[in-house]
């Protein structure tokens, strides 16, 4: 077996890695669920080269993530539900279908996207998708019932709350402005204190969970992605904190041994650089 730049390569060492008696042991004993915790971490990889501008960790990283998608479609084929090539059928569809101002006949290009079109389609999809699963014997809703259960359970928890936040919008169920929603963040930050004061660990959970819920509101409603802005923030500590790191270093000792008082001076000298 050989490298090569060819996808159909990638799709042969997949196989053979789950080959039942000469493959490799740890891949054979794999299923969707134990895979899909890695095929988040590949995205949160492939993210990370980007914000570092790192092109040649970036090509290396989509490599890894494109391997977890022929690793899901090679397990579905041993199934005999879908192969790889579905995969792409089903994508490559999907975005001729969502782009006629592109991929449509003259009047179509010339028409551009027209307004309500992009949720005509995906309303189609959704009818399409609904009546495959009615074939096969499965429940129609395959995300669930209600309104908001279509927003996957697996997404990073601020971006989940933004997503339920931005679909029950959809719907009028929305604050009309920002500077209510202060208010509220301060209701949850007395309720945590409440909580707090009892001594109650659910309690204390579930109040501080409303209160991160709350500010992810105030977010949306400042056009701020919070995943964003929290990436954001945890790269400005960890880039202070480094600071302080190599200026205990440059003075003879480490951070096990400085006192808070030496790590909190640095701090606010990184601050006043940052």
């Amino acid at each position: 077996m050989k490298p090569s730049r060819e996808i159909s390569r990638l799709i042969e060492i997949m196989a053979a890695l789950r080959a039942p008696k000469t493959g490799c042991p740890w891949d054979i004993e794999q299923d969707f669920s134990t895979i899909a915790p890695y095929t988040i971490e590949e995205a949160y990889e492939v993210a990370d080269a980007i914000a570092r501008g790192d092109l040649d960790d970036l090509r290396d990283e989509l490599g890894d993530l494109l391997l977890q998608v022929v690793y899901h479609a090679q397990m579905a084929q041993e199934t005999g539900d879908f192969a790889f090539g579905d995969v792409v059928e089903a994508i490559t569809t999907k975005m001729i279908r969502r782009h006629p101002h592109v991929f449509g006949d003259e009047e179509a290009r010339s028409a551009g996207m027209a307004k309500g079109m992009w949720e005509k389609i995906k309303a189609e999809e959704k009818a399409e998708k609904r009546s495959a699963r009615l074939a096969r014997g499965l429940d129609p809703e395959d995300n669930g019932k209600g309104f908001l259960d279509s927003v996957p359970v697996a997404l990073p928890a601020l971006t989940r709350a933004l997503k339920l936040q931005e679909k029950a919008a959809r719907v009028g169920f929305d604050w009309s402005e920002a500077a209510p929603i202060l208010d509220k963040i301060e209701e949850e930050i007395g309720e945590l204190r409440e909580a707090l004061a009892k001594g109650e660990t659910a309690e204390i959970k579930d109040e501080f969970g409303d209160m991160l819920f709350a500010v992810v509101n105030l977010g949306r409603h400042l056009k701020l992605d919070s995943e964003a802005a929290l990436r954001g923030t945890n790269e400005k500590f960890r880039s202070r904190f480094h600071y302080v790191e190599r200026a205990l270093q440059a003075s003879g000792t480490t951070l096990d041994k400085a006192t808070l008082d030496e790590m909190e001076a640095l701090w606010q000298q990184a601050k006043g650089k940052t």
